[in-house]
C-alpha cells in the first residue's frame, strides 16, 4: 500500500511540475476571468445555463488541481508552509460557495472575481513583482511622507498667495493640496499657472520647482526603490530555483570558498612536513 501511495505521489508530483499542465491551469484561470466578464453583459442572459455549467466546470477543475498539489506533497502540512499555497487554497475554497442561492449570489460572484489573482501564484514573474511591491511599501512610505511635507509647504504658500485670485483652487490648505495634486499629475496645470501669472508674473517658479520635486525627484526615487527590491527578489528567486546569474555567482563563490579551504589545508600540511623534516 505504501509503495502504491509513493508511486501515486511521484506521478502527481510529475503532473504538478509538468509545463503543459501548468499552462492549462493558466488557461483555465484566464477563461474563468473571461467568464466573469461575460456575465456583466445583458446579452449573456440567453446563455445563463451554459455559463452556470462552465462556472461549475472551472470550480471543479480548480478543486482537482489544488487536491493534486496537496497530494503531491511528501508531507501534507508542507503544503500550508508556502504562503502562495495558502492563498490558492483560500481562493478555491471560496469558489465553492454556491452561486444559485439568492442570498449568497452577490458574495459568490465577488469571491469568483478573486480567482483571477491565481495568475499571480502561477507565474513566477508576477510573484516577484507582487513581492517586490509589498516589500517596497515601507521604504516608499518615507518618500511619501517627504512628499506630503513638500505638498503641505507648497499648499500653504499657494493658499496665502493665490487665495484672492481663485478661491476655488486655493481657498484653504486642503483645497490647495488637491490643486497641487492636479498640477503634479499634469492635468491642465498650465491653466492654473496662467491664472496666477496674470497677477504674479513670476509665479511660474512656484509651479516648476514643485513639479521638479514631485514629478521628477520623488517619482524617480519610488521607481528606484521598487527596482532595487525587484532585483533582490529576482536574485532570491534564482538562488531558490538554482538557475540564473545569481545562482551561478553563488555557486562560484561556494566553489571558491571550498578551494580556499583546500589550499589552506595543503599549506598547513606542507608546513607540518617542513617542520618534521
Amino acid at each position: 500500500m505504501k509503495l502504491y501511495w509513493h508511486g501515486l505521489q511521484d506521478g502527481l508530483e510529475r503532473l504538478r511540475a509538468n509545463t503543459i499542465f501548468e499552462s492549462f491551469v493558466i488557461g483555465v484561470i484566464i477563461a474563468s476571468a473571461l467568464l466573469i466578464g461575460a456575465k456583466t453583459y445583458e446579452e449573456a442572459s440567453r446563455f445563463d445555463q451554459w455559463l452556470v455549467w462552465m462556472d461549475t466546470a472551472v470550480t471543479l477543475f480548480f478543486l482537482f488541481e489544488i487536491l493534486v498539489r496537496m497530494a503531491a506533497e511528501k508531507r501534507f502540512l508542507n503544503f500550508f508552509r508556502n504562503g502562495w499555497n495558502i492563498f490558492d487554497f483560500i481562493i478555491v475554497v471560496a469558489s465553492l460557495v454556491p452561486i444559485n442561492d439568492s442570498e449568497m449570489v452577490l458574495v459568490a460572484r465577488l469571491l469568483r472575481v478573486f480567482r483571477v489573482l491565481r495568475l499571480v501564484s502561477m507565474i513566477p514573474e508576477l510573484r516577484i513583482l507582487l513581492a517586490a511591491l509589498v516589500k517596497s511599501i515601507p521604504r516608499m512610505g518615507y518618500v511619501a511622507l517627504l512628499m506630503f511635507i513638500i505638498f503641505y509647504i507648497y499648499a500653504a504658500i499657494g493658499s496665502f498667495m493665490f487665495n484672492g485670485i481663485d478661491p476655488v483652487l486655493w481657498g484653504n490648505i486642503s483645497i490647495s493640496m488637491l490643486t497641487l495634486f492636479r498640477v503634479a499629475t499634469f492635468e491642465d496645470w498650465t491653466d492654473v499657472m496662467y491664472d496666477t501669472m496674470e497677477v504674479y508674473p513670476y509665479s511660474w517658479v512656484f509651479y516648476l520647482t514643485f513639479i521638479f520635486l514631485t514629478a521628477f525627484v520623488f517619482l524617480n526615487m519610488m521607481i528606484g526603490i521598487v527596482l532595487d527590491v525587484m532585483q533582490k527578489e529576482s536574485a532570491a528567486e534564482q538562488l531558490e530555483s538554482g538557475q540564473g546569474e545569481a545562482a551561478e555567482v553563488h555557486w562560484m563563490r561556494e566553489r571558491m570558498a571550498l578551494m580556499s579551504e583546500q589550499l589552506e589545508r595543503i599549506e598547513r600540511h606542507l608546513e607540518q612536513d617542513k617542520r618534521q623534516q
